[in-house]
């Protein structure tokens, strides 16, 4: 078991981006841009691309790596060092034997459909796809450019793939989180506050695989065993997510299981403020949560599912096809707890799930 301090950290300087550093929008910092002007930009200078594509050496390979969330965000960041440290190991470094572009969709699906064009005008050698939305919108854009993608849940559903072994086209890549992370989540709930009885199911259906209910099937057919009533808490916006969170804190013995999507996370702060105000025991499948004061998850640990995409853009970049790479699944699953956060519902984790845990927030 690993006891950690954490510390907010500062935001990774990446090297040169893929096409004109004119282009270099960051969408969610505090910059407000009309969207006619940001069009005019990025349309300008995407004709300026094939030029300095075709200037460098032949033997420069073009990566572009397109995220569904926000530059800003630091455990984003973590993300893209893995990546980049991945392919160092390998023998691909950026500035000397490849480029390395960016960008980053902060969770807006309009600039993520810009991104995908503009990223398959340039015809890089692969693009990295993170997130459901991310590869959604580069599947309509190309057919022929390689894609490996991350955090992706449901590839098959998503029709991305044709199966998972033999994926039969341009896509491929590592699924972050399986269905049955929903009934996990559940019994960890019901092991840290076993007088649980009422659970409420938080996504995005705009946003979540197959509308929520990939991962919603299994948390309902599980219930029953667990003696759980579970309800569904769809969300479109924050003042949703209030309404979802008060109601909820209003009814005993409740407790909120937050499935993982692009919205989910990008609100993850008033989540957990509302979670903190209300007392609201919940449990997260992704580690950032429990770090920003969260309660506690359980789910892939996504440094590990960056760091080994980086073998498929070596292997396609020295000349398999995605259709022969098998979408791989998760490996690496970690538990994390944050006792200070415990403290402050009122709550004792067990001594069994702090013994189990990967990171114990003290």
């Amino acid at each position: 078991m690993r006891h950690r301090h954490f510390f907010a950290a500062a935001p990774v300087n990446f090297g040169p981006k893929c096409g004109n550093q004119a282009f270099a929008v960051n969408v969610d910092r505090g910059r407000r841009m009309r969207r006619r002007d940001f069009m005019t930009l990025v349309s300008g200078t995407a004709a300026t691309w094939p030029l300095m594509a075709h200037a460098q050496s032949d033997q420069m390979r073009r990566i572009c790596v397109l995220m569904g969330m926000a530059e800003s965000d630091p455990a984003q960041q973590s993300l893209i060092s893995a990546l980049s440290q991945g392919l160092k190991e390998l023998g691909w470094q950026d500035g000397r034997n490849i480029r390395i572009g960016y960008r980053w969709g902060a969770g807006d699906a309009e600039n993520i459909q810009i991104f995908a064009r503009l990223f398959v005008e340039q015809q890089p050698d692969v693009i990295v796809a993170n997130t459901t939305p991310v590869v959604a919108a580069l599947k309509t854009q190309t057919s022929t450019i390689p894609i490996v993608f991350t955090q992706v849940s449901d590839p098959i559903g998503s029709r991305f793939v044709e199966s998972l072994a033999h994926p039969g086209g341009n896509i491929t890549g590592f699924i972050n989180l399986e269905a049955s992370i929903g009934a996990k989540l559940m019994e960890l709930l019901k092991e840290v506050v076993p007088q649980t009885n009422r659970i409420a199911v938080m996504f995005n259906p705009q946003t979540s695989p197959d509308g929520g209910s990939y991962f919603l099937r299994p948390i309902e057919d599980a219930a029953p065993l667990m003696k759980v009533k579970t309800i569904a808490a769809p969300v479109h916006n924050p003042a949703e997510i209030e309404a979802a969170m008060t109601s909820l804190s209003q009814q005993p013995n409740a407790g909120l299981i937050v499935l993982p999507d692009i919205f989910i996370t990008a609100h993850r702060q008033e989540i957990i403020a509302l979670a903190a105000k209300y007392r609201l025991p919940t449990v997260y499948a992704y580690r950032l949560f429990p770090v920003s004061g969260g309660l506690m998850s359980y789910g892939t640990d996504l440094v590990d599912v960056f760091r080994r995409a980086a073998s498929y853009v070596d292997r396609i970049l020295k000349g398999e096809k995605p259709a022969n790479l098998p979408v791989q699944g998760p490996v690496k699953y970690e538990l994390v707890v944050n006792l200070r956060t415990a403290k402050a519902f009122g709550l004792e984790i067990p001594m069994a799930v702090q013994q189990r845990a990967d990171e114990v927030i003290e």
